[in-house]
């Protein structure tokens, strides 16, 4: 890149706008499955949730750019899942109608005041979860606030931010689609902004899951503590969904 390129230095690194077209880009008038709308998403990070997410909404044909404080991950990452380009997470955050955080939750708030203008208007997806272990199980680290989601909605007012997709793990994202016993995986959201809920449903839908909506942000405190529930479960060798049937059919007399 020439030397005329702008940089900028942020918390979390330099950063030039080094966003790559890949090779592998889909074509641009395809339509996402399932007949759903399709989105550009920029995804903040590189590790398993960008990939397994990034590669179901890539596979259901939307146009999805990977960005990353390496761009060697980056660029790794998103030819992993054959996305449609990478770069900085500056970049993603330009290049998306809809933003999936998916960097380590104490990192979140920081990284995304510091793009706050850029992140202005658009969906912000946060599927962190904010966990530690302790002698008592698994436990939240939140230090004080609500939720990690309601932390971003604070850095950044006037995005729209929505919490979900962080109930599972990654491997269940891999799955083409997620079903289980033959009933499509629900994935619980919380969102404030009718347009962003929107959004998020057409994220969900288009991956053949079912949207759940779980009422308005104040209420991502609710799903960050199930994960720390369900997850603890798993650890412990458990079975969270056990826990959960379905409503019994009873025959009233």
């Amino acid at each position: 890149m020439g030397p005329s390129c702008p940089m900028y230095r942020t918390p979390f690194g330099v950063y030039r706008p080094t966003y790559r077209p890949a090779r592998w880009s889909v074509p641009s008038r395809r339509s996402a499955r399932n007949g759903a709308a399709r989105m550009k998403i920029g995804i903040f990070g590189t590790g398993g949730m960008a990939a397994a997410l990034g590669g179901a909404w890539t596979t259901a044909g939307h146009d999805v750019v990977i960005g990353g404080r390496s761009q060697e991950r980056a660029e790794r990452t998103a030819g992993l899942i054959s996305a449609a380009g990478h770069g900085s997470i500056a970049d993603a955050a330009r290049h998306g109608d809809a933003i999936l955080v998916a960097v380590p939750a104490a990192e979140a708030p920081h990284l995304v005041g510091f793009l706050a203008g850029s992140l202005a208007g658009r969906t912000v997806i946060d599927c962190t979860n904010s966990l530690v272990p302790t002698d008592e199980g698994l436990m939240l680290n939140l230090g004080g606030a609500t939720s990690v989601a309601r932390q971003l909605a604070a850095a950044a007012p006037d995005a729209h931010v929505v919490k979900a997709f962080n109930l599972c793990h990654t491997s269940v994202w891999t799955l083409r689609p997620p079903t289980f016993e033959n009933v499509p995986l629900a994935v619980p959201y919380c969102a404030d902004h009718p347009a962003a809920a929107a959004a998020t449903e057409t994220l969900i839908s288009s991956i053949g899951c079912t949207p759940a909506p779980c009422g308005g942000l104040a209420r991502a405190a609710y799903l960050e503590a199930t994960a720390a529930l369900a997850i603890g479960l798993w650890w412990a060798g458990g079975q969270p969904r056990a826990a959960f049937p379905s409503q019994a059919e009873v025959s009233h007399p």
